[in-house]
């Protein structure tokens, strides 16, 4: 009785473990306080949804709507089993910002972390669907409720060239999915550990999507794309957009780093995405503040 009591526990605290807290990292980046950079969670309606959605947001520093200073936006969506709070929470989100404004190697920036679950909620059984489907239309969510959201509530530079969408796993999938078939809103991409290939099919897929990219258009793209040396899937998935890319001349640069999607060590799970964070948000800033560009003062 003792022992089926014991199983019985064991049992409990696995099930929270791995299906309620998401297979949380053990060894995941300290979170501490900055300086000048607050992380907020806010709430908005969303059409696409047919109701209320959530998304995280961090302001930069000394933000005041009244001055005439507009500035650049970076949406970062979460992988499976995840929500609007995980960049903070597990990836150390503005302690990253922190380091690359005193580093000046991103200019001051609104960052936005959208809730991309679809209507069937968050779950390790699935990964967020991130397209218009049976399930929610969660494309039209982040490219049209969301933008128009950050449009008209923060002083935002218009140009799609100063918004940049990124993910991680199939936050990457997802950021590439949306953002490559809507470059009148984004054309600055990012993805850690993405797998860009929906399995359901090739309707939703990136290089499907990039395929059908205009000659004339591909100019405006820019993409960061990283994956892990112990990632087989994902990382094969990742050399082989990357080569698409390259193929229709699009500007494109991709890094293989130790380590990839796992649960405990130093380059593993949120200590790898919080790592390569800083990498891929490093390479933002150097498209916001291309000189063939205009001002970051005004839209």
């Amino acid at each position: 009785m003792v022992g089926l009591c014991a199983l019985m526990l064991i049992g409990s605290a696995t099930y929270w473990y791995v299906f309620v807290a998401g297979v949380p990292q053990l060894d995941a980046p300290e979170v501490e306080v900055v300086k000048d950079l607050t992380f907020e969670t806010r709430s908005f309606s969303s059409k696409a949804m047919g109701g209320e959605r959530r998304y995280g947001l961090v302001l930069p520093p000394g933000y005041n709507p009244k001055t005439k200073t507009h500035y650049p936006v970076i949406v970062l969506l979460h992988g499976g089993h995840g929500d609007e709070r995980d960049y903070q929470k597990r990836a150390a989100l503005t302690m990253v910002l922190d380091r690359l404004y005193r580093e000046k190697k991103l200019p001051p920036s609104i960052v936005v972390t959208p809730d991309g679950n679809d209507s069937r909620g968050s779950s390790p059984f699935w990964d967020p669907q991130y397209y218009d489907g049976p399930n929610g239309k969660v494309a039209s969510l982040i490219s049209d409720d969301l933008v128009n959201e950050i449009k008209s509530k923060y002083k935002v530079l218009g140009h799609p060239r100063y918004w940049a969408i990124g993910g991680l796993s199939s936050g990457g999938w997802g950021a590439a999915n949306i953002g490559m078939r809507r470059l009148d809103r984004f054309n600055v991409f990012f993805s850690h550990t993405g797998y860009f290939k929906d399995p359901n099919g090739t309707a939703q897929n990136p290089i499907t999507a990039i395929d059908r990219i205009k000659p004339r258009l591909r100019s405006r793209i820019h993409v960061y794309l990283d994956a892990g040396e112990n990632d087989n899937t994902y990382l094969q998935a990742t050399r082989e957009f990357y080569e698409r890319l390259q193929a229709l001349g699009i500007s494109a640069e991709f890094h293989v780093f130790p380590g990839g999607h796992g649960i405990v060590g130093a380059d593993s799970g949120w200590n790898y995405w919080n790592k390569h964070l800083h990498d891929s948000l490093a390479y933002v800033g150097k498209r916001f503040r291309d000189p063939n560009l205009t001002s970051l003062v005004n839209p």
